[in-house]
């Protein structure tokens, strides 16, 4: 008999609105931790592995657009339609700064060695705030050809990279000149431009295309079509033996990044898919949506085999509950509750 498997994220409640940015930290001494971006106003950091609510960094006053962790988790980031950009503790949630622009911020990262914060928006100016110096002037990189949507820092904090909202292709930046050096030509604007962990590839999506680049010198390595229109992709990073993509289908779609043959399908958000990025060790990866809610996915995903039923023992507590999850969601039923740390139901409530 064919088994019948079902997939079985981790659910993470608590936004609003969509969600629109997803960032997970290096792992750190207290493990690793997730922030997601959302509309309604609200950045919201979790444990990276568990999905469990830490806080919500609370205090702007207009959409979030993008957030962010330093390398070792203890600031974060974000970026409002507020005209203003935020850095926070962490740990109280303290609001540290508020950096003031103006117009729409729609992009925001911290340097490796966590001393800077690089800003992006609707004025088409990169700017760059010194952490250590916070009421000083930011130095600015100007002529953008577009708004700015994504941004991002490589080669040891020597140079960024840029993508446009309505302009193709990626911007690379060398911070000792302020010019643009390159630029990866695409045929519609990027939407998600990732760095490998190790630095070798810069992962971006653009329209119904994946590309991998080589973040060394600046050649292409791979470019895949997609099954529809995809809003972001992401490259495995212990591995790199495969990468994820979601877009406008609602599916988060899994790829083997030597061949482009679609290794699986996770089925279960109820909008489209705006962000997805793998936890650092690889052995999960998380996505958030226009449903609201953001889903964290298992690499060698917990299943639910028809056979079970019919008279197989459960492997230990984590089948039982798979098991258990898996006849809700073919029912229909909605899940919901506490549930504990670990636990294959995991709905998160903030």
């Amino acid at each position: 008999m064919e088994k019948k498997k079902v997939t079985v994220p981790l659910v993470c409640h608590g936004h609003s609105r969509p969600v629109v940015d997803l960032f997970y930290s290096p792992i750190t001494p207290d493990g690793f931790f997730l922030i997601s971006a959302s509309k309604d106003s609200s950045p919201m950091l979790r444990n990276g592995e568990t999905g469990d609510w830490i806080g919500t960094f609370e205090g702007h006053k207009g959409a979030i657009w993008s957030s962010c962790l330093d390398t070792k988790a203890l600031h974060a980031a974000s970026a409002s339609a507020d005209f203003s950009a935020k850095l926070w503790d962490a740990l109280t949630g303290d609001e540290l700064h508020s950096f003031e622009h103006k117009h729409i911020v729609r992009a925001c990262a911290f340097s490796d060695d966590t001393h800077f914060l690089l800003t992006g928006g609707i004025e088409k100016i990169l700017r760059i705030f010194d952490l250590n110096r916070l009421d000083e002037e930011p130095r600015q990189v100007d002529n953008s050809p577009g708004s700015i949507r994504t941004v991002a820092w490589l080669h040891s904090d020597q140079m960024i990279l840029s993508s446009c909202t309505d302009t193709n292709g990626v911007r690379l930046w060398d911070l000792r000149s302020g010019k643009i050096v390159q630029t990866l030509e695409t045929k519609s604007p990027v939407t998600s431009a990732e760095v490998s962990q190790d630095g070798r590839y810069i992962t971006t999506a653009d329209g119904s295309t994946v590309k991998f680049w080589d973040a060394n010198h600046f050649g292409l390595v791979k470019s895949y079509d997609m099954p529809c229109n995809v809003e972001s992709a992401s490259l495995e990073p212990k591995h790199g033996n495969k990468f994820i993509a979601g877009g406008e289908d609602m599916w988060v779609h899994v790829f083997d990044f030597h061949t482009g043959e679609e290794l699986g399908c996770n089925k279960g958000h109820h909008g489209p898919v705006h962000c997805v990025r793998f936890s650092p060790g690889g052995g999960s990866f998380a996505s958030g949506s226009e449903d609201g809610t953001i889903r964290i996915w298992q690499t060698i995903p917990v299943t639910h085999d028809e056979s079970d039923l019919l008279g197989s023992e459960p492997s230990g507590k984590v089948k039982a509950v798979a098991d258990e999850v898996a006849r809700k969601i073919e029912s229909g039923l909605h899940i919901g509750g506490e549930g504990k740390t670990g636990d294959t139901d995991k709905a998160t409530d903030a």
